[in-house]
């Protein structure tokens, strides 16, 4: 019997080791077959993946990003060794002791599929799914044949040959897409908790292995019921594997998964900004370098001052929009189909705060008040939080399943109750610029109310009628021919011819005229007569070859209406144009990116500021004085408040379709604009003083609140050929210094009263 027992043993090793060479003959066969029609690995020596291209202000502070792949390259020393070991357990636990192909794991899972009768276990080694994910580069495909499992085996082992475990692994896990556009484990680190990889906890790491399987079903934004338990697997696999103890993985399972990204990128704090360096840099790269190189951009964008104009413009499109009373809702749960109680928003599933305004669903309506839902919160909106609305009662506005926007006052985290009060989303639209005077960088830019909205930037894309200020340019040109402050203009009635036998009789904006006045009071009233004489005198020509050398690209035709604001301009060019009066005449192109680099730190462009030489320093100082008299006594005299050296200019265009205010202090050049996308009024009494300025006034109280010299205000430097005399404001006669009423005016040498040149 033991004879028998050894023979059938000797038989079967035989039998045993002969299907072993078999398989490996034919193993060896197919490997030649497919070696020859694969590249070489030799590829993954120069890896370089798609990663993302960062845009920071600058202060250093991330205020943008463009990528096909968001990914982020990090070295095998940057991972985690919590999150290495939670990955090696889940995804290849032989990692370290097989040449790329676990041929054991593979008789393994296909035993398994064939007794339980499905696709039970992968069987791809960490390497395999790695080969399998650079397919683009190895010239694989999607399709799931034998020969792409061949091919895919031979790269993994292609792969194992060239390279070391420490730098597969390290590709791995820089080449693996993690859900929601991340790829990589340290994008995914910073989507899912804002924080890099190598600051994981041990359940947090344990979640990001976890995701690596079907990244589109487990993640937590999914599913956070399915990722909680792909996390706990993990943990076990850990502990399996002695990477922690079985103690360690249970109290981790038991420990809740709290997020902090989100799956959608937020628009950033500077969305028009950012779109137009995108611009600049897609002309200048191309798309391919954009979005797969991963340059950093360092911009000329402050923060501070962003956030100052996002608030400012907000603010004031809103009271705008509330001048002109309350839209009926549009949007309504239960005529949809829906119920209160069902409804949700996404804006609730972030936190509130006092002064967040956020959507909310109107549960029920009494005279008195409204209650409202917001997420985990409720509200009574009573007539004080509606009073703009002139109406009495809740009842005349809402009905239950209304969907309506509340600015909250307050909130009261144990009751559950907030104090709100109703706003509505605003139809005009509106932009704001900042540019430093000195530099020409682009301090702060806003395009629009809100970029989801309207992705068309209305800084620098939206060419409007520039109203009264234009005339600043008008009245440059006539202190450069010598004119002066003082000098007397007439507001009266006149016809000019305007060709096909009509004719032109220009109307100041109240439709009265004021008979003689010096050219201060014309500008700092914006007396449209005296502008339309004053470019009939010079000469249409020689006006419009100013308004090009302010920088105005448009080709403004040689009539006098232009004189008045009848020509097209960004806010951006007249912010520009405006910039040249306080910095002595001269321009500094504005621009907005400041280097350029690429993912190994080469400087790929640097820029700074082009001047322009405009007017003379003498001419700039006499306008800048008389666009302070704008601000103190004329249409900008509600800035005057700010107590702060500023000059500046309104604008008004034609049935109050365009409301402009530009302005500045000796640093810094601001404009805002506003009006319909469509040409169409604001409203009545909608002139620039009144829709534009207190934007602007909002922008600049924060910017001098912000200044550490606000104590010390800077001034606006005088050349030294500027004559200062006290003059009458009204006729422009020199009066004594002490004369009350009188006003301090400057003149160039030369052309101040009395002087033997001035002629005029």
């Amino acid at each position: 019997m033991p004879h028998v027992v050894v023979k059938v043993a000797r038989q079967a090793g035989i039998a045993a080791l002969f299907i072993v060479v078999a398989t490996l003959g034919i193993l060896s066969g197919v490997l030649f077959a497919y070696a020859g029609d694969l590249p070489q690995v030799s590829a993954l020596d120069d890896y370089s993946p798609s990663t993302i291209t960062r845009v920071y202000a600058a202060n250093g502070q991330v205020i943008g990003e463009f990528a096909t792949q968001r990914r982020i390259v990090v070295g095998y020393d940057d991972i985690n060794p919590l999150l290495r070991q939670a990955i090696i357990a889940t995804e290849d636990a032989e990692f370290d002791r097989h040449f790329g192909v676990n041929f054991w794991r593979i008789v393994v899972a296909a035993f398994t599929d064939i007794v339980e009768r499905r696709r039970a276990q992968g069987a791809s080694t960490l390497t395999q799914q790695l080969a399998r994910n650079l397919k683009d580069q190895f010239g694989l495909t999607n399709e799931k044949s034998f020969e792409r499992k061949m091919k895919e085996a031979i790269l993994a082992v292609q792969i194992e040959k060239r390279y070391t475990k420490k730098e597969i692994f390290t590709i791995y896990c820089n080449q693996m897409y993690l859900g929601h556009g991340a790829y990589g484990v340290e994008a995914a680190s910073r989507l899912y908790f804002q924080k890099s990889n190598k600051q994981l906890s041990l359940e947090e790491a344990a979640l990001i292995a976890g995701i690596f399987q079907t990244p589109e079903r487990q993640s937590p934004f999914v599913d956070m019921r399915r990722a909680t338990n792909r996390r706990n697997v993990v943990l076990q696999r850990m502990a399996d594997e002695h990477y922690i103890t079985p103690a360690q993985a249970d109290a981790a399972k038991q420990r809740p998964i709290v997020t902090r990204g989100q799956p959608t990128q937020p628009p950033g704090i500077a969305p028009f900004f950012v779109e137009e360096v995108r611009k600049h840099l897609e002309h200048q790269y191309g798309a391919k370098v954009l979005y797969e190189n991963g340059l950093s951009v360092m911009t000329t964008l402050d923060t501070t001052l962003q956030e100052v104009a996002n608030r400012a413009l907000e603010h004031g499109l809103r009271q705008l929009d509330k001048r002109h009373g309350f839209r009926r809702v549009k949007r309504n749960e239960i005529v949809e189909g829906r119920t209160i109680e069902a409804f949700r928003d996404d804006r609730w599933a972030r936190p509130i705060a006092a002064g967040d305004i956020v959507p909310a669903v109107v549960v029920s309506v009494a005279k008195p008040a409204a209650r409202l839902r917001i997420g985990r919160y409720h509200a009574d909106l009573a007539h004080d939080g509606f009073a703009w609305t002139r109406r009495t009662s809740a009842i005349e506005l809402f009905k239950p399943g209304d969907v309506i926007e509340v600015a909250v006052t307050k909130i009261d985290e144990a009751t559950g109750a907030a104090s709100v009060s109703l706003e509505q989303t605003p139809l005009v639209e509106g932009a704001i610029v900042a540019i430093d005077n000195r530099t020409g960088q682009i301090k702060a830019m806003v395009g629009g109310w809100n970029f989801n909205r309207s992705k068309f930037n209305r800084a620098v894309q939206a060419y409007r009628q520039m109203g009264s200020t234009f005339k600043p340019i008008v009245y440059t040109t006539a202190i450069d021919r010598g004119f002066t402050p003082a000098s007397i203009l007439i507001d009266a009635p006149i016809t000019y011819p305007a060709g096909n036998g009509q004719l032109y009789s220009p109307h100041n904006y109240d439709h009265k005229f004021e008979g003689a006045m010096t050219l201060r009071h014309a500008l700092e009233e914006s007396r449209n007569i005296p502008a339309i004489k004053m470019m009939d005198t010079l000469g249409p020509k020689n006006v419009l070859d100013y308004a090009k050398r302010f920088g105005f690209e448009e080709d403004f035709p040689p009539y006098l209406p232009i004189a008045l604001g009848a020509g097209d301009a960004t806010l951006l060019e007249t912010t520009s144009a405006y910039s040249v009066f306080p910095n002595q005449g001269v321009r500094m192109k504005p621009f907005a990116v400041l280097k350029v680099q690429d993912r190994d730190r080469n400087l790929l462009e640097e820029n700074r500021g082009e001047p322009v030489d405009v007017i003379r320093a003498d001419t700039a100082f006499v306008m800048t004085n008389l666009l302070r008299g704008v601000v103190l006594r004329g249409t900008g005299a509600a800035a005057a408040s700010l107590n702060w050296p500023l000059a500046g200019k309104t604008g008004t265009v034609d049935d109050n379709t365009d409301a402009w205010f530009v302005g500045f202090d000796p640093d810094i050049t601001v404009g805002v604009w506003v009006g319909y996308d469509e040409k169409k009024s604001l409203g009545s009494l909608e002139q620039g003083a009144v829709a534009a300025l207190p934007i602007w006034m909002e922008f600049v109280k924060a910017y001098i609140d912000g200044r550490p010299d606000k104590l010390h205000p800077p001034q606006f430097e005088a050349p030294g050929n500027i004559v200062f005399l006290t003059v009458d404001k009204t006729t422009g006669a020199v009066l004594s210094p002490d004369t009350p009423g009188a006003i301090v005016e400057a003149f160039i040498s030369g052309t101040q009263p009395g002087a033997a040149s001035f002629s005029r």
